[in-house]
């Protein structure tokens, strides 16, 4: 089975050279964003014209063929969803010559992590040699509808995710990015430290520093720093140098 050599084969730590710890803000790296059909229609020429380098674009939730979403005031219920602006936007961010990469959002109520990542894979959240494609994203956080763990426990969900990222891996031979919040994880997780070593961190933190990272991880790769700025969707910034970005989208 392929593993990469010189990246997600060796323990994330082992990475120093070309991953920095983020303490203050790093605007100075590569900056980025992650967009979903709610930015609707993105002019992807100004957006790298602006300064992005990378984007994070949502592919599906849920897991099931049928298209369907139901809302119900500012809380909603999912069977599953393909984001129907996932192509465009993946398209128009190629051709902007951006780096750029699929995201699942996680019901991890709804069926197995194994069901979900190949739903994921199934539908635009693959991975591929070719110097331009980031590692799928697992969008792991609060419950937008109902108990913010999924009703599961801290060891149930560590398998879920464990379940989630050994079939991405399989399937792929690159372990999927893992984004959160430390107060989920913790929550959630009960801290677990078992990811650290071969899935990096996208840490979600809204201030102008990133403030403690879960167990584990001794940096964030990602850290999704606003929910809004000069460009559309959440505002993120790569924690090193733009050949250390490249280097993750080559394997």
């Amino acid at each position: 089975m392929f593993k990469s050599l010189l990246l997600f084969s060796l323990p994330l730590a082992c990475l120093a050279g070309t991953i920095r710890k983020l303490h203050e803000r790093q605007i100075s790296g590569p900056m980025g964003i992650d967009v979903s059909h709610f930015q609707g229609t993105i002019d992807w020429t100004s957006v790298a014209a602006n300064g992005i380098s990378f984007v994070f674009i949502k592919a599906t939730e849920g897991t099931s063929q049928k298209h369907f979403i139901s809302f119900s005031n500012s809380t909603y219920t999912i069977t599953a969803f393909l984001d129907p602006d996932f192509s465009d936007n993946y398209i128009g961010a190629t051709d902007a010559g951006l780096i750029r990469g699929g995201y699942h959002f996680a019901h991890p109520d709804i069926s197995s992590g194994a069901t979900q990542a190949t739903y994921f894979l199934a539908h635009g959240g693959g991975w591929s040699a070719d110097g331009i494609t980031l590692p799928g994203m697992l969008d792991i956080e609060y419950n937008p509808s109902g108990d913010e763990c999924y009703d599961l426990s801290t060891s149930a969900m560590v398998s879920w995710i464990q379940d989630f990222s050994n079939t991405y891996e399989s399937q792929t031979g690159r372990f999927p990015i893992i984004y959160t919040t430390t107060d989920w994880w913790t929550t959630c997780t009960g801290n677990s430290a078992l990811f650290a070593n071969d899935n990096p961190l996208f840490i979600a933190h809204y201030a102008t520093s990133i403030g403690t990272i879960p167990a584990g991880w001794s940096f964030a790769t990602f850290w999704q720093y606003s929910d809004s700025g000069a460009n559309p969707g959440d505002q993120d910034v790569f924690n090193g140098s733009a050949a250390g970005l490249k280097l993750i989208a080559q394997g």
